[in-house]
């Protein structure tokens, strides 16, 4: 059974003979799109025989990012929090091949499978049987986005610790659960998050921004992200890292709430004197 991937988000789908014969349906929401070229599909064979590296970094101790070069779909970077009870793989990469699977099983494996939301759902099933048939944690907010079923699939929803140290958060705005990892002994004890796109780092400013879609440019409205920033007022960090290669090494949760009061002023209109 061949399971089918979108060419543009890099979403795995349900396996068949022929290619789903819809669009995907992710892409055709007004957080993504379809190519004007019109809907690609493609499989983990064909991506795993094109020429590329597995790229692998050490950010800080017991957090590692994996990435594909050149990249595929959204190219987003995957990461692999260590602890003593097994790793957390945050945001699992579109492409399963065997020198991934050999790094993985070098940094000691996965206990678990878990993505920001549903633009990163990647190949999470397919990873997860390769891997023995860990858990794949999806909130029940966004099951419904969820393209290929199976059994390793398990809801959460609002917070939970997944490994010790290791909490999901519940932070919506981009999808309704959208959410973030926080790692409680990043940054020296001081706290990291793993936020995929609930925020973006603006690049060499010290600033992030939220957005409904970043393709489109739709914005979120002032209350869904001073709600973001209320969810994750609870948990200290210093450091944060997004599902591409931005990041906000020094006082992340500062950054975080300036970013949001600037944001809430203009889309408020707080400043439409301004303009």
């Amino acid at each position: 059974m061949t399971i089918w991937i979108c060419g543009t988000c890099g979403v795995e789908h349900p396996g068949g003979d022929r290619p789903p014969a819809a669009d995907c349906r992710i892409c055709t929401d007004d957080r993504q799109w379809v190519p004007a070229s019109g809907q690609v599909w493609t499989t983990l064979g064909k991506l795993a025989a094109e020429g590329h590296v597995l790229v692998h970094e050490q950010l800080e101790p017991g957090l590692h990012v994996l990435h594909r070069e050149p990249g595929f779909g959204i190219s987003q970077r995957t990461h692999l929090v260590q602890t003593p009870e097994g790793n957390l793989l945050w945001d699992p990469p579109n492409v399963v091949d065997q020198p991934l699977l050999d790094k993985i099983a070098e940094l000691g494996g996965a206990a678990v499978i878990v993505a920001s939301h549903p633009h990163m759902y990647g190949s999470q099933v397919s990873l997860s049987h390769e891997l023995g048939g860990v858990p794949v944690l999806v909130h029940s907010a966004d099951r419904e986005w969820v393209q290929r079923e199976d059994p390793v699939i398990r809801e959460w929803s609002g917070t939970e610790e997944v490994l010790p140290g290791v909490t999901l958060v519940e932070a919506g705005g981009h999808f309704p659960g959208a959410s973030v990892a926080h790692i409680a002994s990043g940054a020296d004890g001081k706290g990291t998050l793993l936020v995929g796109d609930t925020m973006v780092p603006v690049p060499d400013t010290g600033w992030v921004t939220f957005m409904r879609s970043y393709p489109n440019r739709i914005p979120l409205s002032a209350g869904l992200v001073r709600r973001i920033v209320e969810r994750l007022e609870p948990h200290a960090y210093e450091r944060l890292y997004s599902l591409l290669d931005g990041a906000i090494l020094v006082d992340a949760k500062g950054a975080v709430r300036r970013s949001a009061d600037r944001y809430i002023a203009w889309v408020s209109g707080a400043n439409d004197h301004l303009g």
